[in-house]
């Protein structure tokens, strides 16, 4: 799902810096908030200037002002964050404190830049063939670039699979934080004889086209070109879909207009969009151990505040005071960060939310018309297992289907601690080996039926 990142105005400041080579490096450590943990790299280039990157977090190259800096010591300000760094070099490390609206936290940083593990990406050599292709979505103008495997031994009996991602621009990798799902399921696909098409999301990658103003269904749309694309190279036996979270929203859209053999759906929502944005915001508040009032407060707020964005009438005038209203009605006291990112989500222009925010699946859930496999985890803070006992409801009546909830599982479908997404970068795994030989097998056996 998306993810929102609310940054606060720049501020620039003097310092005094003394070149320091010693210091010139990257540098990366554990910051401990509380129940969770956060990977912090601080870049110190040799002219003096750093950046911050949150990995955990998906935040890259945050600026940095830099008030102090010598052969031993530094200190900077992050002001869109509000937070600052001040540290020694002591036995090798930085070892110093991490301030932010007022707390102050230890935290140690040694040389290097924290290159997470992954050990699943597949590497060449390849037991199978891979192929560049592009394919066209006339009525868009958009041209989809993408990776068709071939496993060995392919033939006119072959399934193959289109892969469609989650939502915000990816890449046919679907790459999250080093990680990439899609890259693991093609390869462990093929190996089962199982051939597939993954694509970079339209203004992204080598694809073209304006994301900008696209919405689920035009996605949607550029799935179905790449279905019929398939279908017109004639080299395959049945032709199916595989979606991530909103892609398994885009492939349930494919199986109830007839255009696909079978559907896999991975995470994916079985309600209208406001509720389970307003589902997720609340585990992830209750995740991180905000008090019960708060969260009911904000929870309700946001309701309003999304019900405005989508309304005839849509909020006109200050975000913020409208935001501030809304929180104040609560009676919560919500703490003014919290208001903040209300304005932000009622003023920031998104097409896309829009759309999504009215946008329920459970139409094309009940109209399903091939089987379907939908799979998910128990510890699914962005799209809760619950999406799973509402897609069993509504699918219609086939034996084929399969709909499994694995116990520990977060929504990338890694095992996890807790399913906060501050995990996914931390989890080496990318995605779990049961979770992938229930997919093979499963598509194997719907092929043949």
């Amino acid at each position: 799902m998306k993810k929102l990142l609310l940054l606060s105005a720049m501020l620039l400041s003097c310092g005094i810096i003394c070149l320091a080579q010693s210091l010139s490096a990257s540098w990366n450590g554990k910051l401990t908030l509380g129940p969770q943990s956060l990977t912090i790299v601080l870049n110190i280039a040799s002219d003096g200037s750093c950046t911050l990157d949150s990995p955990d977090q998906g935040a890259k190259d945050i600026p940095c002002a830099t008030q102090y800096l010598s052969t031993d010591s530094i200190r900077i300000d992050i002001p869109a964050i509000g937070g600052s760094y001040s540290a020694r070099l002591t036995d090798g490390k930085l070892v110093g404190n991490f301030v932010q609206m007022g707390y102050s936290f230890p935290l140690e940083l040694v040389p290097g830049e924290a290159i997470p593990e992954r050990p699943q990406t597949p590497t060449p050599p390849f037991g199978y063939e891979t192929r560049e292709v592009t394919f066209a979505n006339a009525a868009a103008g958009v041209t989809l670039a993408g990776t068709l495997t071939l496993p060995q031994g392919c033939d006119h009996s072959t399934p193959v699979v289109l892969m469609v991602t989650g939502s915000g621009l990816q890449n046919r990798d679907e790459e999250i934080f080093s990680h990439h799902p899609f890259a693991v399921i093609a390869d462990h696909l093929a190996q089962h004889g199982i051939a597939s098409l993954r694509y970079d999301d339209r203004g992204f990658g080598q694809s073209t086209g304006d994301a900008s103003r696209a919405t689920t269904a035009d996605f949607g749309d550029d799935a179905a070109a790449g279905i019929k694309y398939l279908k017109s190279l004639g080299q395959f036996g049945r032709i199916g879909i595989l979606g991530h979270s909103e892609g398994g929203m885009i492939a349930f859209r494919l199986a109830a207009h007839g255009d696909v053999d079978f559907a896999v759906a991975l995470a994916s929502p079985a309600m209208r969009g406001d509720s389970l944005l307003l589902g997720q915001n609340r585990l992830l508040l209750e995740l991180g151990g905000t008090p019960r009032p708060i969260i009911d407060g904000y929870v309700r707020a946001l309701s309003e505040v999304l019900a405005a964005r989508v309304a005839p009438s849509r909020q006109q005038g200050s975000a913020l005071a409208f935001a501030d209203s809304v929180a104040t009605a609560q009676g919560s006291n919500l703490p003014q960060a919290m208001v903040a990112n209300l304005a932000e989500v009622l003023k920031e222009s998104n097409v896309w939310l829009d759309y999504f925010l009215t946008c329920n699946p459970r139409a094309d859930i009940a109209a399903a018309k091939c089987p379907v496999m939908a799979i998910g985890g128990s510890k699914d803070m962005q799209v809760p297992a619950e999406n799973l006992e509402i897609i069993k409801s509504l699918l219609p009546t086939d034996e084929r289907n399969m709909i499994k909830v694995y116990d520990g599982l977060n929504h990338l479908l890694q095992h996890c601690a807790t399913g906060s997404p501050v995990e996914y970068n931390a989890i080496t795994e990318t995605i779990s080996p049961e979770a992938l030989q229930d997919m093979a097998l499963w598509i194997t056996t719907a092929a043949k039926q």
